[in-house]
């Protein structure tokens, strides 16, 4: 059996092991180069360390920055086409989603599942084990129904300063009638493993970069999946695929690609692969552009939309001591009370991360900090303490808003051409009423945990920023949390979805679009090991299919 896997990131990675275990001959086609060497020295010299700072750009293989938006809002969720994708420069951060999320329409809200939380428990151990996760199964079951006798494959990572002075104001405190607890997140980083498992990589050592890069390779990327794929697969870089081809009958026949070796141009060769079956494991936006530009899948017409993220909202403030921020993980804990419950049916639910890197993201930490002291007038050691003080005090929450799914918002394709002559990806996106109210309760909930840690507030959106609006008279600001989704959603029926509960595509019998697209809700945790765990269920589905 060959089977053509199209994207070498978390989903097309697993993918392919599976199926290069069980004997399938696997071509992994992955537009991006691969990362290079010395990207570690690179992020460490910049004087702007952005997340893609480290890692090398190709002109024929853009990554989100050659998105069109046109509007309402500014989609502003990055991703990165290279070898391993986005989950070479992700935060790392592993929540399972909650069993209610998997029923949103049950509340009047988007989509739900073929099936529930039940169904994919499983296959979440599966991929927590596969990719190495971090956490105490104790801790979890105070918010999730973890199996009994369950162990993740390391014991939690060590709580932060920061995370212990929060803990002990806030625990048991109510909030807009939710009951705070702090709890631990759990990680893709390489804690101390229980019996029988093994580590790839050293221990998270702490040096706070760990998006976009660690240097102790103890954060866990597609590479280390890709290092235990059998000899059947073979892994091509620089090879952007821009259509698949079906016959009469629907079944899917071969792929065209292009390939490219200059990094600073679009020339490039044309190539073609047969293939017995074909899995689009390319991002949510750019499998549905692959579809649209080869007119597959899409007798539902539901081919790109239903685009979702999570619109996230930052709140930053001082807290009255030290807090030693800028150390560990990006976030280590978190606030669980507002993902679900009754106040789902009226306002969007959310999560809050607990950060540990002070204002770096919402306000430019410590950058900013020096350069508002230097031009106040500071020098020298009244400078050096003043901004020792100020960041020294520093943290911020970070509000992921579940975003149901809308059909209105959708991936189509530009008239515009990257330089391969491929259509670029055009975003018409919008928040609606229940994820302004979701982001204004995410404020209120800021305004209510700062007050109980006296916790001075300097959140402030500004109307000439970028994703500035008003809802009910308040401002308000989105970041976009890099959280794509929804694109070829997974459905009961070929009336109103793409693909199927296995993530195969109702028109075609032997073409599989999986990853974040086939998400019909995307709840409000990171969807990263919830999509390790559909590709896990995919691949064992395809193995079956051919035994």
């Amino acid at each position: 059996m060959r089977a053509v896997v199209v994207g070498a990131g978390f989903a097309g990675s697993l993918v392919a092991k599976v199926l290069g275990d069980n004997g399938f001959r696997v071509l992994v086609l992955e537009a991006g180069a691969e990362p290079n060497e010395d990207a570690v020295s690179r992020f460490r010299t910049a004087l702007v360390k952005s997340p893609l700072k480290p890692y090398r750009r190709t002109a024929a293989a853009p990554s989100s920055d050659y998105l069109i938006n046109t509007g309402p809002y500014a989609y502003s969720s990055p991703y990165l086409r290279m070898n391993g994708g986005t989950g070479t420069a992700w935060t790392g951060i592993t929540p399972r989603m909650r069993p209610d999320d998997f029923h949103a329409a049950d509340v009047g809200r988007g989509r739900n599942w073929p099936w529930g939380y039940d169904v994919l428990e499983p296959y979440y151990r599966a991929a927590e084990w596969e990719i190495g996760i971090a956490a105490d199964a104790d801790e979890q079951r105070q918010h999730l129904p973890v199996a009994d006798g369950y162990r993740y494959p390391m014991h939690a990572l060590p709580r932060t300063y920061l995370d212990h002075a929060v803990a002990s104001v806030v625990d048991g405190a109510l909030v807009d009638g939710h009951e705070l607890l702090v709890v631990g997140t759990p990680q893709a980083r390489n804690g101390i493993p229980v019996p029988g498992y093994r580590l790839d990589g050293q221990r998270c050592a702490g040096f706070a970069s760990c998006v976009p890069i660690c240097p102790e390779n103890a954060k866990y990327t597609p590479h280390r999946t890709q290092k235990q794929w059998s000899a059947t697969v073979e892994l091509r870089t620089r090879c952007v695929v821009n259509r698949v081809h079906a016959d009469e009958s629907g079944r899917v026949t071969k792929v065209s690609y292009q390939r490219y070796e200059d990094d600073t141009s679009g020339r490039h060769t044309r190539h073609s692969e047969e293939a017995d079956v074909v899995v689009l494991a390319a991002h949510a936006i750019e499998n549905a552009k692959l579809l649209l530009m080869s007119r597959l899948a899409n007798s539902s017409d539901q081919v790109g939309r239903n685009l979702m993220d999570h619109p996230a909202l930052l709140t930053w403030a001082l807290m009255p001591q030290a807090v030693g921020p800028f150390r560990g993980p990006g976030s280590t804990t978190g606030i669980e009370a507002f993902r679900g419950g009754p106040d789902r049916a009226r306002r969007a639910p959310f999560r809050i991360e607990i950060g540990n890197w002070g204002w770096g993201w919402a306000a430019g930490s410590p950058d900013s900090d020096t350069a508002e002291f230097v031009a106040a007038g500071l020098r020298g050691q009244a400078l050096r303490e003043a901004v020792g003080d100020r960041v020294s005090r520093q943290f911020a929450l970070q509000f992921e808003i579940e975003q149901e799914a809308d059909p209105e918002n959708r991936v189509t394709l530009a008239a515009d051409l990257d330089p391969l002559g491929n259509p670029r990806p055009s975003i018409h996106y919008g928040l609606s009423d229940y994820v302004k109210d979701g982001l204004l309760a995410a404020k209120r909930a800021s305004d209510g945990i700062f007050e109980l840690l006296g916790a001075d507030d300097h959140t402030s959106y500004k109307p000439d920023e970028e994703r500035y609006f008003e809802h009910d008279g308040e401002p308000l600001r989105y970041w976009g949390a890099g959280h794509s989704g929804g694109t070829h959603v997974m459905g009961t029926s070929p009336r109103d979805s793409v693909v199927d509960q296995w993530q195969r595509c109702w028109d075609h019998p032997n073409l599989y679009a999986v990853g974040c697209g086939s998400m019909p809700s995307l709840g409000t945790s990171n969807p990263s090991l919830t999509m390790a765990a559909l590709a896990l269920r995919t691949a064992e589905h395809l193995v079956s299919r051919a035994r």
